[in-house]
């Protein structure tokens, strides 16, 4: 157990040493494991009653396998996940639950899921698909009672609740997103996922979702993971970010410290790629380029994950690979040079930026 789970005592969620392995096989017939994709290697980190957090990184680090594995839609390989019922207060480890009390517990916590076309089942109407949550769980008796749920439900999310009767293709990406919301709300949890809520949504419409999950987290007294690619779209809404790399995650920090001092390269590299409406500025700032792609979290690098991309890796982070350590109250990081980073990264975006304007001399006739 980290210092960072052991220091929330307020925490709705602990996750504490998560892994989720998924297996490699060889054969047709005689199906034999010959590895395993490391999606996610022993994660730590808390999420406090009331609060969001953010987190991001880029495709295939493990940031939706994470949410899965937490909600148990994956059963983790390893791991932890604690959570505390407010009704009660006892703390559950829900990959200890099974059968009917995990079918129990799914009150509490519940996803929102990314792909809005995907998600809703296209046979089905919406208010069959809201409805139908709130009959399993037995929340509304009769079909009156639950057909008057679902329209405030539908109000709630900012949709006509007259609605009810109309099917999935009927409606476009920011409102079937709108419903998926209504879904999740509809047994009253208290903690949700919110898996790339509004990565397959026009700019204008994610605004709108944000603003919703905002509205309805006070209303409603919500706790969020919301789950992004990048760091421009959580910095409205998350209260603390979590950045993941390869299966791991390599800074946490409350938002306002992890923009303004990144201490993780990753980090530093993720923000300079963040465009700044202001072009004075974005001429001005230098861009961090990292070479080369993601390893497979097959056969993932020795010491640090990062370091095969990392302008100033030194030979301790091939072999050892690094603490998540606190190094200021509230913000930690998992690198051996995180306290001179800052420095040594505009050190090196200068050389390589110097390097980009050097041209070969021509050779000669």
């Amino acid at each position: 157990m980290t210092a960072e789970t052991r220091s929330g005592g307020d925490a709705l969620i602990q996750v504490q040493n998560l892994k989720m392995h998924f297996p490699v096989t060889k054969g047709i017939i005689l199906k034999r494991t010959v590895g395993a994709v490391k999606a996610v290697d022993g994660l730590n980190f808390s999420i406090r009653k009331g609060e969001t957090l953010g987190l991001v990184g880029e495709s295939g680090c493990g940031k939706s396998t994470t949410g899965r594995a937490i909600l148990q839609l994956h059963r983790p390989t390893d791991g932890e996940v604690l959570f505390r019922d407010s009704d009660s207060g006892t703390v559950h480890d829900l990959t200890r639950l099974n059968g009917e009390a995990l079918r129990r517990m799914r009150r509490k916590v519940q996803m929102i899921f990314q792909d809005p076309y995907a998600s809703l089942n296209p046979r089905m109407t919406v208010g069959d698909i809201i409805g139908e949550p709130i009959a399993v769980h037995g929340l509304r008796q009769g079909k009156a009672a639950i057909r008057e749920r679902v329209q405030e439900l539908l109000s709630l999310v900012g949709l006509n609740p007259y609605f009810v009767n109309r099917y999935p293709h009927e409606f476009s990406g920011g409102q079937r997103q709108r419903i998926g919301i209504a879904r999740a709300l509809a047994v009253e949890p208290e903690f949700v996922v919110c898996d790339e809520p509004v990565s397959a949504l026009d700019v204008s419409i994610q605004a709108q979702v944000i603003n919703l999950l905002e509205d309805l987290q006070d209303r409603l007294g919500l706790t969020y993971l919301f789950i992004a690619h990048g760091l421009a779209v959580v910095k409205h809404i998350s209260d603390r970010v979590a950045v993941m790399y390869l299966g791991k995650v390599v800074e946490l920090a409350e938002g306002r410290k992890l923009y303004s001092v990144p201490r993780h390269p990753y980090t530093q590299a993720l923000l300079s790629a963040v465009p700044i409406p202001d072009p004075v500025v974005e001429r001005q700032r230098r861009r961090i380029i990292l070479e080369g792609d993601v390893p497979s979290p097959i056969n993932p690098p020795s010491g640090c994950h990062f370091h095969t991309r990392c302008p100033i890796a030194f030979e301790r982070c091939k072999q050892e690979e690094p603490p998540f350590v606190e190094y200021e109250p509230g913000h930690y990081a998992a690198c051996w040079r995180a306290s001179e980073s800052i420095e040594l990264m505009e050190r090196a975006a200068t050389v390589a930026q110097s390097a980009a304007f050097v041209r070969p001399a021509a050779s000669g006739a």
